[in-house]
């Protein structure tokens, strides 16, 4: 499970990564906002946040990649399948996660290598969308899940089969925080991580 974050400039964002970290999150995306001080910002809750994985979200430009990699992150989210973007990622060595929606774009990122794509926005798609894919498919890359939902998603979707679930928006109030950390303790008491 993956959470996206969004803030004009990153280091207002501290205080809920240091929430998130609390409660048990390991990943999360700071979505790049394309604000001058948006590299500096992002290492220095890298600096501050040791403890968490962090990511971009929403790349969709060469000069966002170009930030990913300046700030020392190791993997970055885009909303788009776009070759030029995966080879510069490769280029750069930051793993690039694509978005995809239709099966062509699923094969189109299967034929360019990606061991890894984000089924966005998935709450258009339902929870049985990457299974039925399946049949066709064989064997399909590890597959996010991301837009739109919400921790009571959670589960139908993994169980569904895909490998991951990001949350945005969703997980901003109190009662969503409580309702994830319980989650993540129950996960937890049941061996997954």
């Amino acid at each position: 499970m993956l959470v996206v974050l969004r803030a004009e400039e990153p280091l207002q964002l501290s205080e809920r990564l240091r929430i998130l970290e609390a409660i048990g999150v390991c990943h999360v995306e700071i979505a790049w906002s394309g604000h001058p001080a948006w590299v500096s910002q992002v290492q220095e809750l890298h600096r501050v946040h040791g403890g968490l994985m962090l990511g971009a979200a929403s790349i969709r430009s060469a000069q966002a990649l170009e930030s990913v990699a300046a700030a020392g992150l190791s993997y970055a989210m885009a909303p788009v399948l776009d070759s030029r973007l995966q080879q510069q990622a490769e280029h750069l060595g930051v793993h690039l996660v694509p978005g995809v929606f239709s099966p062509s774009e699923v094969h189109q990122a299967m034929a360019l290598g990606c061991a890894a794509v984000k089924l966005f926005p998935a709450v258009t798609l339902g929870p049985q969308y990457w299974r039925r894919l399946r049949d066709p498919f064989g064997a399909l890359p590890f597959c996010i899940a991301a837009g739109g939902l919400a921790v009571s998603d959670l589960d139908a979707w993994l169980a569904a089969g895909v490998d991951a679930v990001t949350l945005g928006a969703r997980v901003a109030d109190g009662e969503a925080l409580a309702k994830l950390q319980a989650w993540i303790a129950r996960r937890q008491q049941q061996g997954h991580s």
